[in-house]
């Protein structure tokens, strides 16, 4: 069975200026979902969600939009902006499980409200064309609220459902629940991808045995910890190309000088990084050590220098 590999949309990390340099360095996806657009009581799209979104700023060749919302105007807002710029299909995020998005009854807060869910499917079915697909946890509070919802999304042509196999209260805490996620595969109709804890190609093998008829695998947190990952899945390898750390380094500099033109001043430019590190520095030798060095760097040559220090160390 062929796989596909698809990329985890996440807020703050993962936008063009990532994906574009991701995507010509290591390669390995097939599909890109852009972090989602929300709303703030106005039906109004950041300009940030608007760049992140134009054509003419994405080089990948397969890019879906992602909504967080429970407001079915604002689906159908997001739905004809995102047509007018050439998307055919808009990912519905029912998934995020930080408190501020779930106290609002969005991301995976509003897994336990099945007709509220149902609503916003069916307006959205009824006044439009767009393909829907969605990202969800388990639940918020328990793994079985989701089995609540499969009979609604089963009213609706909705194209797959991509589930992270935990509830939202866990955040990204304790493992993932395998049973819980067989169980979504035996009670439902829906073409179901998996997420959840896809860090190593040995990983990704024990999941594919666990769940041999799942043929779409979605990389979060694991794409950013190591760049790699995708292509040595799909590589069938467990060995590093032997130039991998001027290969980072190149990704690295490219991601750098772009968010630095981008953003204005030394501190938001270190956090961005500083963000990124917390994931990089998972595949150097030590961790914790290298990302101290980072945290330590108070400004940008000390930062670079800092880097320096660390790829020339490996």
């Amino acid at each position: 069975m062929s796989i596909t590999l698809v990329s985890s949309p996440l807020q703050g990390f993962t936008d063009f200026r990532f994906r574009n340099a991701f995507n010509s360095y290591f390669g390995g996806i097939d599909t890109f979902y852009a972090p989602y657009i929300r709303f703030n009581n106005k039906l109004i799209i950041k300009s940030s969600y608007q760049r992140d979104l134009q054509p003419a700023n994405n080089t990948v060749d397969h890019l879906i939009p992602q909504i967080m919302t429970n407001d079915a105007e604002e689906f159908l807002f997001v739905v004809k902006y995102i047509q007018e710029l050439g998307y055919t299909e808009l990912n519905w995020n029912l998934g995020c499980p930080y408190p501020m998005v779930t106290k609002r009854g969005m991301g995976s807060g509003l897994i336990c409200n099945p007709e509220k869910i149902d609503h916003i499917l069916d307006r959205v079915h009824s006044e439009t064309d767009i393909t829907v697909s969605m990202k969800m946890r388990m639940g918020y509070e328990h793994s079985e609220e989701i089995l609540e919802v499969f009979p609604i999304l089963d009213k609706y042509p909705i194209k797959n459902v991509a589930i992270h196999a935990r509830i939202g209260k866990q955040l990204y805490k304790g493992g993932v629940d395998l049973e819980s996620f067989q169980r979504c595969l035996d009670t439902t109709h829906q073409k179901l991808y998996y997420n959840g804890d896809i860090t190593t190609v040995a990983g990704f093998k024990k999941m594919q045995e666990r769940f041999p008829v799942i043929d779409h695998w979605m990389i979060g947190r694991g794409l950013i910890a190591d760049p790699f990952l995708p292509g040595m899945i799909k590589n069938n390898t467990t060995s590093y190309p032997e130039n991998r750390f001027e290969i980072f380094e190149k990704f690295h500099d490219t991601i750098y000088q772009q968010y630095d033109a981008a953003l204005s001043g030394p501190t938001p430019i270190k956090m961005k990084m500083l963000g990124f590190w917390e994931y990089f520095a998972t595949s150097f030798p030590n961790p914790q050590k290298t990302f101290k060095k980072i945290k330590k760097a108070g400004n940008p040559r000390a930062y670079r220098s800092a880097v320096k220090e660390i790829l020339n160390a490996v």
